[in-house]
């Protein structure tokens, strides 16, 4: 697969993302086809792999996923870049020497978790406003001062909040939502990582599976799914975005892939420094994900997607900046 740069770090062009295994999709599989799975995506040419510390609290337990993803990649470890996230539980840290402990001891649990002695990609999760952003970043600096981490990046931030962090430590990578029909990205997030070499990793690039066109009205999401809370899912949005899935259908008849590799392939041939991590619990999805790096797609055919795209209307935005006091963060943590 070929390689994209998040700023310093040499990435595949399409990562995964792995909280499906532990919760987030209904029913988790079992240990040995999740870690079979992460070995797979491994063997075709995926090296970028995210998990979070969170990830586990419904139907496992906190760390859960990061202790499965450190099993399955411990034997190629160096080979790969790993990404996990830090959150804060609870009350804020009352100054920046509490602020440093408690990153280092949340920090050292997940290293713990994933076997490693060092974090390629480490993500604030989701900003805490109680906690001054400046502060997060001057710790990380030190982490990477140290080679405990690698790089940093940050996840569902807006513009003004990226710029903040990125003048006290140069920030590498931004996970925000973006897909065909979640794009506020590209009117702040993406001009200033342009400038700057910072990556954009996407999470939910198929939009929770409504680019697939494999989600329908009759389907039930149960347990600990989250995209029942999805409002693109709703009976009656999935309905009225029939058009743009219309759409995605024709340009993936044209091109002999499917609905999802169009998705992914779309954002790979318009931005050099975006890298998906699209996330699934089943090892023919995660394949048929990687494969859309396969996809070419010349200029005149992204210019008529993209027009075509832009005729439509999406029905069903999930917002664009999420942090640790909005009222859908209990949702919206677990990405």
């Amino acid at each position: 697969m070929r390689k994209r740069k998040l700023r310093e770090l040499e990435v595949s062009e399409i990562g995964m993302g792995c909280m499906g295994f532990s919760h987030g999709y209904g029913t988790a599989p079992d240990r040995d086809y999740s870690i079979e799975a992460i070995r797979d995506a491994f063997a075709y040419g995926c090296i970028f792999f995210d998990t979070a510390e969170t990830y586990g609290t419904q139907q496992f337990y906190p760390g859960h996923n990061e202790q499965l993803v450190g099993e399955a990649v411990e034997p190629f470890r160096k080979e790969i870049v790993l990404a996990t996230k830090l959150h804060f539980r609870g009350a804020a840290p009352k100054d920046g020497k509490e602020l440093e402990v408690e990153v280092r001891r949340h920090l050292e649990q997940s290293l713990h978790n994933l076997r490693s002695d060092y974090v390629d990609l480490y993500y604030l999760h989701r900003v805490n406003e109680d906690v001054p952003l400046e502060d997060i970043a001057g710790v990380m600096g030190k982490l990477i001062q140290q080679g405990i981490i690698r790089a940093w990046g940050l996840s569902q931030v807006s513009g003004e909040m990226l710029r903040r962090a990125d003048q006290v430590t140069p920030v590498s990578a931004v996970q925000n939502i973006y897909s065909m029909v979640e794009r506020n990205c590209e009117a702040d997030i993406f001009p200033y990582c342009m400038e700057h070499s910072i990556g954009v990793v996407p999470f939910s690039p198929i939009a929770s599976g409504l680019l697939s066109g494999k989600v329908t009205r009759d389907i039930k999401f149960e347990g600990d799914d989250v995209r029942k809370f999805v409002p693109q899912l709703a009976k009656e949005n999935l309905e009225a975005n029939q058009p743009i899935l219309d759409v995605v259908r024709q340009h993936a008849a044209a091109k002999g892939a499917t609905n999802a590799q169009i998705a992914l392939a779309w954002m790979l041939h318009k931005y050099p420094n975006v890298v998906p991590i699209p996330g699934s619990k089943n090892k023919e999805r995660i394949l048929e994900n990687l494969k859309a790096s396969e996809i070419t797609m010349t200029e005149a055919e992204l210019s008529s997607l993209e027009q075509a795209l832009g005729a439509c209307t999406v029905y069903g935005h999930r917002g664009h900046v999420e942090t640790e006091q909005n009222p859908n963060f209990a949702f919206s943590k677990q990405h």
